[in-house]
């Protein structure tokens, strides 16, 4: 089994509008209202590959109700902690070819409730395999609140990817307890260690990948965009080259190919398989009109597109 977490999940609201109009009313009759999270989007890609998945995290007041009970129309699997405060809401407001979000920061969870979440995590991991944990932390947990999780799993033999940034994720690599995955984009690579990268000198960003703050993360896959990928396996480097598509809704393909690589490990595939299968379902998200979906004919047509060449230096 997979288990997701979630630590600051959300209604997402969107409201698509021909114009927007300031400092007066809008009307729409095409509001739409998701369970939402990057955890959330992991798992509902997991669940479209037919992967065995359980979602966990905290939910709060009756937005934590309505997130609940999409999970259970969607025939999703979930464990979460009750807390006091209202989860949030993240409103996107689609006009004239953009995009403009109003994201709350969310509830402030206590050290109770931080205690509960840990209790109800150990059990939930007795039959998991692959853990991952997606995005920010909500306030009240400590920013190396994810070294908990890692050091949790590590004591149980399960596999833990994590895709975060800033603080949590320097705090992550600089701790004892060290995840099987991390998956930065080249901007976040570039925040995590003071330095700016190209794209075009992949020599570079290999050499940087070998820095100490590294040491014991078996994988590491950097997000290039419409590049693709570089990835670094062991002592092994990986240059993945994705074709052109045409995307329809890009948000949550971060997402989709943290989902697909966690769904690739619980099928045993090889680090190549691995590679193919995650850039396979991130494309395949971009092109579906809800976040966090793919198709899986999408993704095994791109799969057959898709390059893996390993890099030797």
């Amino acid at each position: 089994m997979i288990v997701t977490v979630t630590m600051n999940p959300s209604i997402d609201i969107s409201y698509p509008l021909a114009v927007l109009n300031l400092d007066t009313v809008n009307r729409t009759n095409q509001v739409s209202k998701t369970a939402g999270g990057k955890g959330l989007n992991v798992t509902r890609v997991i669940h479209d590959l037919k992967g065995d998945v359980l979602a966990t995290g905290v939910l709060g007041g009756f937005h934590g109700a309505f997130i609940a009970e999409e999970l259970k129309r969607a025939g999703i699997k979930h464990n979460f902690t009750a807390i006091r405060e209202e989860s949030r809401d993240s409103i996107a407001i689609l006009h004239e070819g953009n995009q403009t979000e109003i994201l709350e920061a969310g509830p402030t969870v206590s050290k109770e409730e931080q205690e509960a979440f840990l209790g109800n995590f150990k059990e939930v991991i007795k039959n998991a395999e692959i853990v991952t944990v997606s995005g920010s932390l909500a306030k009240g947990f400590p920013s190396n609140f994810y070294g908990e999780l890692v050091q949790l799993t590590e004591e149980q033999s399960v596999k833990i990817l994590v895709d975060t940034s800033g603080e949590n994720l320097k705090q992550l690599l600089v701790g004892e307890h060290k995840p099987f995955l991390i998956k930065p984009n080249l901007e976040e690579l570039e925040g995590l260690l003071g330095q700016d990268f190209s794209i075009d000198n992949l020599d570079e960003l290999c050499a940087a990948l070998n820095q100490t703050i590294f040491d014991g993360v078996e994988w590491i896959v950097v997000s290039l965009g419409k590049a693709g990928a570089l990835a670094k396996y062991q002592d092994s480097f990986y240059q993945v080259t994705i074709p052109t598509i045409k995307a329809v809704n890009p948000v949550g393909s971060g997402d989709a190919t943290i989902g697909g690589f966690a769904y690739g490990l619980s099928q045993q595939l090889t680090p190549i398989e691995l590679l193919k299968l995650c850039m396979a379902t991130g494309m395949a998200n971009a092109q579906e009109e809800r976040t966090g979906h793919v198709d899986p004919k999408n993704v095994q047509a791109h799969i057959e597109e898709i390059i893996v060449k390993k890099i030797e230096l």
